[in-house]
């Protein structure tokens, strides 16, 4: 973003009261919440087909948590070279080549150091960047990428404060080149499903979805001396509030709601609970380890979060954020409309097209017309390829057999930014007292034209999959 339209964006946000960058009582950063931008995009990159790239030559940075995975799923995909692999540690770029070259690929090209991933992007030999890093390093690396000529991919969330959300939009329009936030949760089954139904009409208007991550993490990752380099995660839960992990509820009701085309957020409330648990962990912790002692006396953020906004059209969506609580993993996904409804946790899945759930075998009668096509094309190859049942795999498949057959993606660089807008626009809202927050319209009014682009439901392309081994 040009420092002018940052300084407006500030100027604009002192005016009317909103939040600006600062560390208020509670210890929190409150985030920049800004009013939206008028200012004329120079391109739109909703549906946005750029040329053909009939071999994609794919970049994987960070070879920690998902990177790995990635590498494996890509390996699977004709028409990749995977040519270069990045990380801060060197052992970990060695542990990814391994899985190269057990499948009889050749190695790619080797970065390593905490800035290795600036020259990856500045390499003339890839066209797409996949980022799998910790959060701080998803819009630097992903704006690099496009400066350099390079797609970009990002794992969740794109981007952490508004700033960098109108990088990303600005940026990819300048530049012509797709920012795809790497929102697996969009590609699982029963939301392809509830998608396809929502774009034939079965329920109706929809007036009100919900998402959620709720996934206790507090354990096993969060306080988890290898989980995360330098314990990044657990710092990230240190100096933010709100809904730190938005996009795997919000994403998908997003798309069913046709947000950023037809309609848009508007604004939104957020409401979070005190700590209860992770502070009494860092004791515990601290008690029997004195690596933790350093997050002792540390005020985290709320186990629940609980975020509400408001549609244009005057549609309602709640997305809730838990990883600190006891309790079964949850994502929600409750598509509620004039006509019916669909909810997919708590199991079994669910529909109804009147005042009852439909039974066992109407369901099945219900999934077998509106399984879209590309679930029929990969879905089984996709689970036996894996990446959280198969929805990973159909993710990357559809992202490459995009960029190879020149169609425009099912997630734009606006999705990416107005999905991970919601992180630093809840917690400006919870550091004031749930105080109404608008949400900036990263389209600069080209939601209102915008149509839902329906590739992903009308079929799959002609991109192969190699064997797959298990």
């Amino acid at each position: 973003m040009s420092t002018n339209r940052r300084s407006f964006i500030r100027n604009v946000a002192l005016g009317s009261g909103a939040i600006v960058s600062t560390l208020p009582e509670n210890g929190f950063a409150a985030s920049t919440a800004a009013m939206p931008v008028v200012a004329p995009s120079t391109f739109n990159m909703c549906g946005y087909a750029a040329p053909k790239l009939p071999t994609v030559r794919v970049a994987v940075i960070g070879l920690g948590n998902r990177g790995p995975g990635a590498v494996d799923r890509l390996s699977y995909i004709d028409g990749v070279e995977i040519k270069a692999l990045c990380d801060k540690y060197p052992e970990r770029v060695d542990k990814a080549q391994k899985i190269l070259t057990k499948k009889g690929l050749p190695m790619a090209k080797a970065y390593a150091g905490a800035e290795g991933w600036k020259a990856v992007c500045e390499s003339n030999d890839i066209d797409l960047v996949y980022v799998t890093t910790p959060w701080e390093l998803h819009t630097p690396i992903s704006v690099y990428a496009m400066k350099n000529g390079k797609h970009a991919a990002s794992e969740v969330p794109a981007a952490k404060t508004i700033d960098e959300c109108w990088e990303l939009v600005e940026t990819s329009e300048k530049t012509r080149k797709h920012m795809m936030m790497l929102e697996n949760c969009c590609y699982d089954f029963f939301e392809l499903l509830t998608l396809n139904m929502a774009r034939n009409g079965l329920f109706g208007e929809i007036l009100h979805a919900e998402g959620a991550y709720i996934h206790d993490l507090s354990k096993d990752y969060l306080f988890n001396k290898k989980a995360y380099a330098d314990m990044w995660r657990l710092k990230e839960n240190i100096q933010n509030n709100g809904s730190l992990y938005p996009t795997h509820g919000l994403g998908p009701i997003a798309q069913c709601m046709n947000i950023n085309r037809g309609d848009k957020f508007d604004h939104l409330v957020s409401m979070s609970t005190n700590d209860f648990s992770l502070g009494k962990l860092a004791d515990e912790m601290a008690a029997k380890d004195d690596f933790f002692k350093e997050y002792t006396g540390k005020t985290y953020r709320g186990n629940m979060n609980t975020t509400i906004i408001r549609s244009d059209l005057g549609k309602t969506l709640m997305v809730q954020h838990d990883v600190s609580s006891p309790r079964p993993y949850s994502r929600i996904h409750l598509v509620s409309g004039t006509k019916g409804a669909a909810q997919k946790y708590p199991g079994p899945e669910r529909i109804a097209l009147g005042h009852s759930w439909l039974k066992e075998e109407d369901m099945k009668a219900m999934q077998a017309k509106y399984t879209p096509p590309i679930v029929k094309h990969i879905g089984e190859i996709a689970k036996n390829v894996g990446g959280h049942g198969g929805m990973d795999f159909i993710m990357d498949w559809r992202l490459i057999d995009c960029l190879r057959n020149g169609l425009p993606l099912d997630q734009d660089v606006y999705d990416a930014a107005a999905w991970s807008s919601v992180f630093p626009l809840s917690g400006a809202s919870v550091a004031k007292r749930s105080k109404t927050i608008d949400v900036p319209d990263f389209t600069r009014g080209a939601w209102k034209t915008n149509k839902p682009h329906d590739m992903t439901l009308n079929g799959g392309g002609n991109t192969g999959v190699r064997p797959v081994v298990k």
